[in-house]
């Protein structure tokens, strides 16, 4: 039987008075590959928010390798485990890349992992075009470049626990078809557990074992991709 690595139990959150997360309950079990997928506007973004410690809980539980994580501020989830690939990449702009990769070592905080002299191995052998532009500024590279960096720059953390947002958005096919290989050694070769909030259906059947969808704050609807198609929840996604 596979052990849970993250669970949700009754996590509520709000802006304001405005609740956006409702009672949502979630398990993701250690090195597996889950989807979660909804139209626009349903509180994805919200969840990975909130699992991150970015979005505020306000009701429920989040439990993190057997750990109780509710309270934990962003950055002692970071260091508890949770890489993040935000929505857009956010990558420093006027920091070169090798820069930007380094700046993913403060989640280690002395757990061991990548020095700073080793940190590219490892990531440039995963995305080889990274090393060909160590020393352009992020601020320069296409949008596939970027995300890529953003991907590289949370595993220098060395994450139990990958997010990702929209991880093929504004990317051409090719470079989708990278990111996929390279999330697929990730878990394989690092046993990194991996969520992706995907609007790409093809994409996400491709890739993650099990998918949860999303209305109006609420999962509705879990299965595993391999027992039911993507055709088969179109319509609960409605994209």
């Amino acid at each position: 039987m596979m052990t849970n690595l993250l669970t949700l139990e009754k996590v509520s959150s709000a802006y304001g008075q405005s609740k956006v997360l409702w009672d949502i309950d979630m398990a993701v079990g250690q090195g597996s590959a889950v989807a979660l997928i909804g139209r626009n506007g349903v509180g994805k973004t919200t969840l990975l928010n909130t699992i991150t410690g970015v979005q505020k809980l306000t009701g429920g539980k989040i439990t993190l390798d057997g750990r109780d994580i509710s309270a934990a501020p962003a950055h002692g989830r970071a260091q508890a485990g949770i890489g993040y690939v935000p929505q857009g990449r956010h990558v420093f702009p006027q920091l070169n890349v090798m820069e930007n990769l380094t700046v993913g070592l403060a989640a280690l905080q002395g757990r061991k992992g990548l020095t700073q002299s080793g940190i590219g191995d490892y990531i440039f052998d995963l995305f080889p075009k990274l090393t060909q532009i160590r020393h352009r500024k992020a601020g320069l590279l296409s949008g596939g470049e970027q995300q890529q960096l953003a991907i590289g720059r949370a595993l220098a953390g060395q994450p139990k626990l990958l997010l990702l947002d929209e991880p093929t958005e504004g990317i051409q096919p090719s470079v989708v078809k990278q990111i996929e290989m390279a999330l697929r050694r990730i878990r394989a070769e690092l046993g990194v557990t991996i969520v992706i909030v995907e609007q790409y259906l093809d994409f996400a059947w491709s890739f993650a074992e099990r998918y949860h969808v999303m209305q109006r704050g609420k999962i509705v609807r879990e299965g595993s991709t391999k027992e039911d198609t993507a055709a088969d929840i179109a319509h609960l996604v409605n994209i």
